[in-house]
């Protein structure tokens, strides 16, 4: 098994987690209510996906009333 000579540098391994974020998600307009939505997913918003009604639309889609 491969066991390292010396030990990584703190600046080293801080340099290599630096590309270890968290992007943010990326959203898509539905094409037929053209609100935004998480692509290849049902749209809240319409009920939608690859052009044709799969879910009834929910009245409270995106309305956080928590």
């Amino acid at each position: 098994m491969a066991v390292p000579k010396q030990k990584q540098s703190h600046s080293r391994t801080t340099k290599r987690r630096a590309q270890h974020k968290i992007s943010a998600p990326t959203y898509n307009a539905c094409p037929q209510c053209h609100e935004p939505r998480l692509p290849h997913r049902v749209c809240p918003n319409c009920g939608t996906y690859a052009g044709r009604s799969v879910v009834a639309a929910d009245p409270h889609a995106g309305h956080d009333h928590g």
